[in-house]
């Protein structure tokens, strides 16, 4: 089972992108007991993909989660799921007692968690947290969850997008996945596209396909009236780009360069109808109302940042020592990622500071 996974390229869909099929390994060599937590959390802004699989196809989901709790001999599950899905709640214990019933869960446990709708419990260590009964609040690593996680036992963290894909790679083999890329790309990207475009929604592409092809192929272009200028490749934390650098390859790795992230592919397409000032400002705002208040860095830095873009006028130097300090000193990733925004709005969207922020 592990090989072939290992084989696909199957990555963490989170937005982590850690190898499913090393991670799966590693946990197998930690002692018993181990256990498996799903990521439902699904907090990124402009992310929804795991909603579409929870309500549309809940079984092939199930199925995945059950054959990673079988390879890492798992005697418990735990599925975390945000509390604004109610309909995906439903649906999961519907389908739960279902599988119980038919006898197929019989290695397993099945436990059902709901999130407070805190988007720091995205983070997996926070998860843990918040499963165990405690305030989410992220671990410092290492430990790492594959060595001691949920309850102090190896645990096994996976995101509902990547245990969709277990069953389809292990039944069709890993070159079902890895051909399907585009632009020198392996393996397949479920996309959760919204913004000003035609037809937003959850799109099953090619890993590896451009923000233009993805606009124009299964989008049906941009929504009438409106001019394509930018887009965020990753959801929140991924970043801004202009529509000049809409053929990179969206995928692990191709965005780096440019300071951006695809995160968990969630694409949020902007037009010139939109001022990118006051775009950065609203993804700060969301940072500093979500920030789980454990590091300075991310605590203070996202207030800061907040009251330095409401000003009329940026001071960029300031703003760029903040970035560095809450980059290099933040506990977890919101506080090191929640600064890209202004970044890339620094660099590609000069014309827009001087307009007022609505």
């Amino acid at each position: 089972m592990i090989e072939p996974l290992e084989y696909s390229g199957l990555r963490g869909l989170g937005g982590a992108g850690f190898p499913a099929g090393r991670k799966w390994r590693l946990v197998r060599q930690e002692p018993l007991p181990r256990l498996v937590a799903v990521n439902a959390d699904e907090g990124e802004p402009g992310t929804f993909k795991d909603r579409y699989f929870l309500e549309t196809d809940p079984h092939r989901f199930l199925e995945g989660m059950l054959i990673a709790a079988w390879v890492v001999e798992a005697a418990e599950i735990y599925i975390y799921l945000r509390d604004e899905y109610p309909q995906c709640r439903m649906i999961l214990e519907g389908e739960i007692t279902a599988v119980e019933a038919a006898g197929l869960a019989r290695h397993a446990r099945i436990h059902l968690r709901r999130g407070a709708g805190a988007y720091i419990c995205g983070e997996e260590s926070a998860m843990l947290e918040s499963i165990e009964g405690k305030r989410g609040l992220p671990r410092q690593r290492p430990p790492f969850p594959a060595q001691v996680g949920l309850f102090g036992r190896p645990t096994l963290c996976n995101n509902v997008e990547t245990l969709y894909w277990v069953r389809d790679i292990v039944e069709q083999g890993p070159e079902w996945f890895t051909l399907a890329g585009r632009n020198g790309r392996q393996g397949r990207r479920t996309f959760s596209v919204s913004g000003r475009v035609k037809d937003p929604g959850v799109k099953l592409a090619p890993a590896g396909i451009t923000a233009r092809q993805l606009i124009d192929e299964y989008c049906g272009g941009m929504a009438e009236g409106h001019t394509f200028k930018g887009y965020l490749p990753g959801g929140a934390s991924g970043g801004v780009l202009p529509a000049a650098m809409a053929d990179i390859p969206l995928d692990f790795g191709t965005l780096e360069p440019e300071g951006c992230l695809i995160g968990s592919a969630a694409v949020v397409v902007l037009s010139d109808k939109d001022n990118m000032r006051a775009v950065a400002l609203n993804l700060l705002r969301f940072f500093e109302d979500e920030s789980c208040g454990q590091c300075t860095p991310c605590r203070a830095g996202t207030e800061k940042a907040v009251k330095l873009m409401t000003a009329p006028h940026w001071d960029e130097a300031l703003l760029q020592e903040l970035t560095r300090v809450m980059s290099d000193a933040s506990i977890c990733g919101l506080g090191q990622a929640a600064m890209n925004p202004v970044k890339q709005v620094l660099k590609h969207f000069r014309d827009d500071l001087v307009a007022e922020p609505s």
